[in-house]
């Protein structure tokens, strides 16, 4: 039997499983388990970058209800030696050692991570909390975020936690809807946030989410900056095929 040769490493952000209601989280998640199929072949590594729920606050023997179609497909590739990285987006921040445990994903809470492949320096990440100068974000990072709040949630009844924080994620995303479809060319937090890194790092690809924005910018005369986009709206991803980076459309190609 000829082994599979696995050499492609992916990039995929912002599933945002749960909303807008039960019907069409779930059509997303057999899209995307389809396309986890797709690449099971060839996929030596998998990064989520992030938000790939839109809620997930993991107890100590509780996590939320549903996804199992998508729990199960990462289950599968990481027992056939797939590897596959979760970096915690601001909708999914809450993780404990569910995913690490059971499904065996290495989990990031870390705004961003230098890896390097074939010799090429990727700076990755969700791309929340990179603009230093948004206090509003900070506040709000900061109160759902420490340590003292994460056990006051994690003491309060999980059906009302689950209710409330599901209201609150749907509140959010939909506040943010509008500028998050607008593309600020030049004025983009990430898009800045590369360009400052880039005075000090020596870096070849950004690969990022959050923004919802499919873009693939040129920096320099050698740097990119990549956004996979949200799986909502673009279904977008982008693959190393170990010389270049590609930004494709599933089922839309």
């Amino acid at each position: 039997m000829n082994q599979v040769k696995r050499d492609s490493v992916y990039f995929l952000a912002d599933f945002h499983l749960g909303v807008p209601n039960k019907k069409a989280s779930l059509e997303r998640e057999k899209k995307i388990v389809r396309f986890l199929e797709s690449i099971k072949d060839d996929a030596k590594q998998i990064y989520l970058l992030g938000d790939i729920f839109d809620l997930w606050f993991e107890y100590k023997y509780v996590v939320p209800k549903g996804y199992v179609r998508l729990l199960g497909k990462l289950a599968e590739l990481t027992d056939n030696g797939v590897k596959i990285d979760f970096f915690c987006g601001n909708h999914d921040f809450w993780q404990k050692d569910y995913f690490e445990k059971e499904l065996n994903i290495k989990i990031h809470k870390e705004s961003s991570k230098i890896i390097v492949l074939d010799g090429k320096r990727f700076m990755i990440g969700h791309g929340d909390g990179l603009d230093k100068s948004d206090f509003k974000y900070k506040f709000i990072d900061f109160m759902f975020k420490n340590w003292a709040s994460i056990k006051f949630i994690s003491l309060c009844p999980t059906n009302w936690f689950m209710s409330v924080g599901n209201s609150w994620s749907k509140k959010s995303r939909k506040s943010h809807k509008a500028i998050d479809l607008i593309d600020l060319k030049e004025k983009e937090p990430i898009y800045v946030y590369c360009k400052k890194v880039l005075e000090k790092e020596d870096i070849d690809y950004f690969v990022f989410g959050h923004r919802h924005i499919v873009c693939d910018i040129t920096l320099n005369n050698k740097a990119r900056y990549i956004n996979v986009g949200d799986w909502v709206n673009d279904c977008c991803y982008a693959k190393w095929n170990n010389e270049e980076l590609i930004v494709k459309r599933f089922e839309k190609e």
